[in-house]
């Protein structure tokens, strides 16, 4: 390896000003950060190899490693090496993030190796330059067949003719609520639902209407008096480990939902990214309405986000062809790298075994939850769960607190789509990288919430 390789030329920032040359290595790494040179998850070379390339002793460039670690600048992975650290903006505050749902790192398989792996297999196998073109239609043949085979544990069997491949959840969802219901239209949803989903109503003229649930979901005496009362045009519903709530509606319920559904004439939206994270996923809600029921499933909750790769099941008919004609127009295609990454895991095993993986770390993360938060509700393979919170608790002061303990949050305001909803927080298991610093966080909460608040907010 030499200076001009491209994981090492921003050795060549190193100044030589008098300081201990150390300090000088950690500043160029910092300043190559800082410039984008370097990004985040980059591999740096070899302690040895930079003192070679350098002309230091190999402790000088130990010691500049560890400083840059503290500093937070790398992380360190024991057999793989070191890394740019990503630095999101609750990192850069120096928070611990329970907020954004993410799958755990793998237990027992190294996601960088199977990518690294996989890409230079279709690299190797596939010509660049057509697999970098554009490509027509939401997927290839193939990407479509591994998709109904990702579905099948909770959808069945289905044609891969009916599964659109899509560049993430938030584009299909956009192209399905663009297709399926007209501006001013109602959108029946859960009282606290995904925060992407309200965004999109918002963007659209949508109107939101909440129905009332129990601890199981959704309630068919309350769909079928808001159907009867508002007509609205479809259902969106996350039936298994539901967002943010972590509830499951259970088979006999999707069976009412389907059948309420289909004599009101009303477009199901199943919203289904963590059904594989379970050993044994209920059958799908689209099952049971397989011809006005579009299934939707993310590989963000289960594998990576990094993938940008959803799968979208649609009933055969008129419907399914607008949602078609719609995704193409906001997003034209899938990632041609990113969705044949999916497929070959999908094909090739690879997608099951860091399911197994991730499915082993969420068990061992919500265990730690259940000895530090018995109150909250999740299933032992989600990733994550839902803490109801006292009256006592305004959401603007637990945020404001949790912020001062280094914590980030995020509270039932967030997902409320109605007047009134019941008040709690979202807790996600899978951000912090290290199983030992969730549980530092997870104290930190517990003990935030044996402190009773005073009557007023002092600001």
């Amino acid at each position: 390896m030499s200076l001009e390789h491209p994981s090492a030329r921003w050795l060549k920032r190193l100044v030589r000003d008098g300081r201990p040359i150390y300090l000088g290595i950690v500043a160029a790494l910092d300043a190559a950060v800082r410039e984008g040179e370097l990004q985040p998850g980059d591999q740096l070379p070899p302690q040895r190899t930079v003192a070679g390339l350098l002309g230091v002793d190999f402790t000088t460039v130990t010691r500049a490693y560890a400083a840059a670690r503290r500093r937070g600048l790398v992380e360190a992975a024991v057999g793989r090496g070191t890394f740019v650290r990503a630095r999101a903006a609750d990192d850069e505050a120096g928070l611990i993030d329970l907020s954004m749902n993410l799958p755990p790192p793998p237990d027992g398989i190294s996601l960088a190796a199977c990518l690294k792996e996989t890409v230079a297999a279709i690299l190797d196998r596939t010509d660049a330059a057509t697999l970098m073109a554009y490509h027509p239609g939401a997927g290839t043949l193939g990407q479509k067949a591994a998709g109904a085979a990702w579905l099948a544990p909770c959808l069945g069997d289905i044609a891969p003719e009916r599964v659109l491949v899509c560049p993430g959840a938030q584009s299909a969802l956009a192209a399905l609520l663009a297709a399926l219901v007209p501006r001013g239209g109602g959108l029946v949803v859960d009282p606290l639902t995904y925060p992407g989903i309200k965004a999109l109503a918002a963007a659209l003229g949508l109107r939101l209407l909440p129905c009332a649930i129990d601890g199981e979901g959704v309630l068919p005496d309350a769909l079928e008096r808001l159907c009867r009362q508002e007509r609205p045009a479809a259902i969106y519903l996350i039936p298994t480990l539901q967002n943010p709530m972590a509830f499951t509606l259970g088979v006999e319920r999707r069976r009412a939902v389907a059948e309420l559904a289909r004599a009101h004439d009303l477009q199901i939206i199943e919203d289904d990214p963590y059904s594989r994270l379970l050993d044994a996923p209920p059958p799908a809600l689209a099952s049971f309405a397989p011809e006005r029921a579009f299934h939707l499933a993310t590989l963000s909750k289960t594998l990576s986000p990094g993938l940008r790769t959803a799968f979208l099941a649609c009933p055969p008919g008129p419907a399914a062809d607008r949602v078609q004609q719609s995704l193409r127009a906001l997003a034209l295609m899938p990632a041609p790298l990113m969705a044949a990454v999916a497929a070959s895991w999908i094909r090739e095993g690879v997608a099951d075994r860091l399911l197994a993986g991730v499915r082993r770390e969420a068990r061992a993360r919500r265990a730690v939850a259940a000895g530090l938060l018995p109150a909250a509700r999740g299933a032992p393979e989600g990733v994550h769960l839902w803490l109801p919170l006292p009256e006592a608790w305004p959401p603007e002061r637990l945020h404001r607190a949790a912020q001062d303990r280094g914590l980030s949050l995020v509270t039932a305001e967030a997902f409320a789509t109605g007047e009134t909803w019941p008040g709690g927080v979202r807790i996600s298991l899978g951000g912090p990288a290290k199983r030992a610093v969730l549980a530092q966080a997870l104290s930190a909460v517990a003990a935030l919430l044996n402190d009773a608040p005073t009557a007023r907010l002092v600001v």
